[in-house]
């Protein structure tokens, strides 16, 4: 008898388990909170420690980050995991690609990073050429190169100029095609692909699973984007009162396998707008 009462409660814990579980299983965003260092650029040079800290009370646990001016790299990774925040990828400067610099693989190994993003390539003014795209190729296929013989992946972070007509597509579909993809891996940008003019449902279509990383970001309603990589700062809106189509973004991201995404708000409004996307990330069903 007793066995037969313990069964049944047993089997009651698990219905009750799969029942509380069933509206979970329908969110589309499933992984942790991340964010872009960048969103606290105001915050970071003046408190590094107190920084953190509001970056861990609004639950974040992930941060794409270079370090903070201040504190060593060390001091700095040991800042995080006090704070259960891990540190996936990091970013470096064109310069240093070029340089095929060991810094960055001297830094990616403190923070514990398998990823570096590049997020520009130097170009004059507003007009990026094929010529600086080309360039570019040939800069990002020997850095991705280099980068994967030390245990690292590159993303290169398309920031909008590079949607320009070029052949039958675009100076970004240029990219894709003429880097490895054994060596060149991308990071989108949800506000600067459509800023750009471009799709981000179908470019995460169109190239798969050479996208790897995600800067989660909405671009405001009504706002007509171009090809010169800026926008006022104000265009920067919380996640869901913007252009972006988020269910089937995640949706597809989800399919091709991105595991990290970062909030970047370059507002001036970033601890009201994070925690307020957060929250929108967490309802999205």
């Amino acid at each position: 008898m007793k066995k037969l009462t313990f069964f049944i409660v047993l089997l009651m814990l698990t219905f009750c388990q799969e029942i509380f579980a069933q509206p979970n299983s329908k969110n589309l965003y499933t992984y942790p909170f991340g964010v872009q260092a960048y969103t606290f650029r105001k915050h970071f040079p003046t408190d590094v420690v107190g920084t953190l800290d509001k970056i861990q009370k609004m639950g974040i646990t992930e941060i794409e980050t270079s370090g903070a001016k201040g504190v060593t790299d060390e001091e700095y990774k040991k800042l995080c995991d006090a704070r259960g925040i891990a540190i996936p990828s990091i970013g470096a400067g064109y310069d240093q690609l070029e340089k095929l610099s060991m810094d960055i693989v001297t830094k990616a190994k403190i923070f514990g990073a398998k990823y570096v993003m590049c997020a520009w390539i130097p170009h004059k003014g507003d007009n990026f050429t094929p010529e600086d795209a080309q360039k570019a190729v040939e800069v990002f296929n020997r850095a991705g190169k280099f980068l994967k013989e030390n245990g690292l992946t590159f993303c290169y972070h398309p920031h909008g100029y590079e949607f320009r007509p070029y052949e039958n597509g675009t100076l970004l579909d240029y990219i894709f095609k003429n880097t490895t993809p054994e060596y060149v891996s991308f990071e989108m940008d949800v506000l600067w692909v459509l800023h750009g003019g471009g799709n981000p449902v179908g470019l995460l279509k169109k190239y798969g699973n050479r996208w790897k990383l995600m800067h989660v970001k909405d671009l405001k309603k009504g706002v007509i984007g171009d090809f010169s990589g800026h926008t006022p700062a104000e265009n920067d809106v919380v996640l869901g009162t913007g252009q972006a189509d988020w269910k089937n973004i995640f949706k597809l991201s989800k399919k091709i396998g991105i595991k990290h995404y970062f909030i970047e708000d370059e507002s001036e409004h970033e601890l009201e707008n994070v925690p307020l996307s957060i929250e929108y990330l967490k309802n999205l069903k």
